[in-house]
């Protein structure tokens, strides 16, 4: 085996392209659950808009959730150590009185 192919041996080849790269914008995560899956809806809720759409969903087995959250969780303290604490609000600051029950 070629140097080159050891060295690749057990690494995942991700594309990203520029459209993906963009990114939506989300200020809303709706997050449910099945017993075989999580599904999160990511929403950009405006101000003075009666009506939000979700922009992305995202379909989870439950071990690749539980992976997320340790993820999400390592990559928010990192941050705070750098940049420090992230400020959380008492209270939503929008009004969350739609759709099914979730946490973000």
């Amino acid at each position: 085996m070629s140097d080159e192919k050891k060295q690749n041996k057990g690494k995942i080849n991700i594309e990203l392209d520029d459209v993906v790269a963009e990114g939506i914008y989300s200020n809303l995560a709706i997050i449910n659950h099945s017993v075989s899956e999580f599904v999160v809806d990511f929403v950009n809720i405006m101000p003075g808009r009666p009506k939000s759409k979700v922009k992305s969903r995202i379909i989870l087995t439950p071990q690749h959730a539980k992976r997320l959250l340790k993820a999400l969780g390592d990559n928010v303290h990192k941050f705070e150590q750098a940049h420090g604490e992230i400020k959380d609000y008492d209270k939503a600051p929008l009004p969350l009185n739609f759709g099914p029950t979730g946490q973000a």
